[in-house]
């Protein structure tokens, strides 16, 4: 479906679902983003207004990340509803994330990508604005975690018209 550097972006299938959950669930993503049932994950795969991918390295296709998206195609929205990573600190994330914007302003044709980050995440939060993502506001306490309690929910955008004015849209992926 996409492809960058290091990295096959698919659509998930059912057999990929176990690997997801292993990812949400790793202590290193796991109070960073939902957990999914394996039920949720079926529903959304087979649901044409949800994109669930799967990040695979190019030479062995080992499963690294993944990603779930939400499409609006009234209002041309693209929700990251979530995205996680398996390796730290080597760039996935970053490859991930050039990647989705430019499918998302790119053959999806969408106006805007959002997505919402905890606090706590100050790496997404570098990430997101490192690639001139805007910070529209916050949901104050608006989500109860077990292990954090009331969590706000930071927004973050970029528009259409944003990307292709900004260094992201003319980076390789």
């Amino acid at each position: 479906m996409i492809q960058t550097e290091r990295m096959g972006i698919l659509r998930a299938a059912e057999a990929d679902i176990d690997v997801i959950i292993a990812l949400e669930s790793h202590p290193d993503n796991r109070d960073y983003l939902w957990i999914g049932t394996r039920q949720e994950h079926l529903n959304e795969i087979a649901d044409p207004n949800h994109l669930l991918l799967v990040f695979k390295t190019l030479g062995g296709g080992e499963i690294i990340g993944y990603a779930l998206a939400r499409l609006d195609f009234a209002s041309e929205r693209f929700e990251l509803r979530r995205i996680a990573i398996g390796p730290k600190g080597l760039g996935y994330g970053r490859e991930a994330m050039q990647a989705l914007l430019a499918h998302a302003f790119g053959p999806l044709r969408m106006n805007k990508l959002w997505l919402d980050v905890y606090p706590h995440n100050t790496v997404g939060i570098h990430l997101y604005e490192s690639l001139g993502m805007h910070r529209d506001g916050v949901l104050r306490e608006n989500y109860k975690s077990a292990t954090h309690g009331y969590l706000d929910q930071i927004i973050y955008s970029m528009l259409r018209r944003e990307y292709f004015r900004s260094p992201t849209a003319d980076s390789p992926i």
